[in-house]
């Protein structure tokens, strides 16, 4: 228990007791420690971050202060009350509440539906009284979103909004974020900014879990780091250093790999040619990488970069254009042909697109490449397992081994098993979209170093992203604004020349 705790005789005023404090929390999953002695405190007021490595304990943590978890030890209050028992989820609704990336609205219900799903009293459900509520609602938080249409139309921000305003609905006036911006482009993430500011006025307490530390300095007033199930420090995030917090999340000093100094490809052949190619939104793009090059399309939200690589590997079925790899001429909007001519790929959203959760790693990670497992049709489980200890190993992949479900693990290291997948076949062409999003420092580190392993391999490597970090790696980049691509950033770009042309402002001519 913390020292500044006192007895509630003589103790503190209820503004002044953090709106939550975890002490002492222990979770084991079978043999692995999940949280060891860990523990939080976050005051009133505040948006408070946690931030840690995949693995660390923040998922397990989010877990046992929302009730979905019991802690084998330690104990977990809201403003000085012990948390209620687990069973009582009316209790754990109005005391918190927390927005996942992956998001609880159901898609084929409609916004008013979702807002009070299982809330209406009786049998008969007054439609236009249900209606008018979630009107003002939404009203009350200022949420602009129609209430008659299907959730499925909302975008990522809308949904998030959604879900924030159904949990203050039930009186919880402390949200946790888990991963609020990792598919929000900079205009949405600065929209939700400056509504989590507003929020905060009006009396709402935020735990912000993010992965981009930047947005940490942003948004929040204390963070708190956890490594290796245990809690590391807290601290204002002003008096933190970015090496700092890096060091505590990490244990050790972290760089991010960046292109190497190495000659340009121009005497390599050409393994992808992009010809004219223009996606149903509209957006247009040619271009061309050679054998050992890693090329890049940057842009922020609404560039076209996304639908253009979903175009180039059949995800999505362009409208004009031709996609050739090593001569061969792709079928439009067939993924099992791009496959089969050599294309590995890591889609923008591993949740829908990369894996099979129910799955083992090594189920996920063999899925492209059943003829390197038997023969006839028939998979030999030996095959499939040595196959997938070696990505494990190669990937440095966190699991007790091939077998180990899928959905167990974190989001760095089902990342890894969707990059280990794109892997096994030993693609000609490696299509990496968004590749970082909602991994950690650490995680992120792995996943570029492995770029540069696969082009001295002569594979030629396409990185779709917006993050620098991402884009540092590549030999050149080209950058997408509203469809087009507007500018080429030769080797050895200036950080700031690359975001400045993203948001489509010419440093030079300003």
């Amino acid at each position: 228990m913390s020292a500044d705790r006192q007895t509630p005789t003589d103790g503190p005023v209820d503004g002044d007791r953090p709106v939550v404090e975890a002490v002492g929390i222990t979770r084991r999953f079978g043999s692995t420690l999940a949280l060891s002695e860990a523990g939080i405190v976050v005051r009133r007021g505040e948006t408070h971050a946690l931030v840690g490595r995949n693995g660390a304990g923040k998922s397990t943590l989010v877990g046992i202060l929302t009730g979905l978890l019991a802690a084998d030890a330690g104990q977990v209050s809201f403003d000085g009350v012990p948390a209620p028992p687990l069973g009582d989820r009316d209790r754990w609704r109005r005391q918190v509440a927390c927005v996942y990336q992956k998001s609880t609205i159901i898609p084929t219900l409609t916004v008013a539906e979702n807002l009070f799903l299982n809330r209406h009293p009786g049998r008969l459900i007054r439609w236009g009284a249900l209606r008018r509520q979630a009107r003002e609602l939404l009203a009350q938080w200022s949420v602009e979103v129609d209430v008659r249409q299907p959730a499925s139309t909302l975008t990522v921000e809308q949904r998030q909004f959604v879900e924030i305003a159904r949990a203050l609905s039930f009186g919880a006036r402390f949200i946790i974020l888990d991963e609020p911006t990792a598919q929000l482009d900079g205009a949405g993430i600065e929209r939700l900014f400056t509504r989590l500011r507003d929020l905060r006025a009006q009396g709402v307490t935020f735990l912000f879990i993010s992965h981009h530390l930047q947005e940490i300095y942003e948004i929040c007033d204390q963070v708190t780091v956890f490594r290796d199930a245990r809690h590391i420090l807290t601290a204002p995030v002003a008096q933190l250093s970015r090496p700092a917090l890096v060091a505590a999340m990490t244990g050790e000093e972290v760089t991010m790999p960046e292109a190497a100094h190495r000659p340009p490809a121009v005497e390599q052949p050409v393994v992808l040619s992009v010809r004219d190619l223009v996606t149903t939104s509209g957006a247009e793009v040619s271009l061309a990488a050679r054998a050992g090059e890693v090329l890049g399309i940057a842009g922020g939200g609404g560039s076209g970069k996304v639908e253009a690589a979903e175009a180039i590997v059949g995800l999505a079925r362009p409208t004009a254009g031709t996609v050739t790899l090593d001569g061969r001429r792709l079928r439009p909007g067939s993924v099992p042909d791009a496959l089969a001519a050599g294309i590995g790929l890591v889609p923008q959203d591993r949740h829908r697109e990369g894996l099979v959760p129910l799955l083992s790693i090594g189920e996920n990670v063999t899925m492209t490449v059943p003829h390197r497992l038997g023969r006839w049709g028939l998979i030999s489980p030996t095959r499939r397992d040595t196959l997938a200890r070696q990505t494990i190993a190669d990937l440095a992949i966190k699991a007790t081994g091939p077998r180990a479900p899928v959905a167990e693990l974190s989001g760095g290291n089902q990342q890894k098993v969707v990059l280990g997948r794109a892997l096994a076949s030993d693609p000609k062409l490696l299509v990496l979209i968004t590749p970082t999003a909602g991994v950690d420092v650490r995680a992120k580190q792995t996943l570029l170093d492995v770029v540069e392993q696969v082009r001295q391999r002569g594979t030629a490597v396409l990185v779709v992203s917006d993050e620098v970090d991402d884009l540092r790696i590549c030999d050149r980049v080209l950058v997408m604004v509203q469809g087009r691509v507007v500018r080429e950033m030769a080797p050895g770009f200036r950080d700031n020349d690359l975001v400045a042309a993203m948001e489509g402002v010419d440093l030079h001519h300003a």
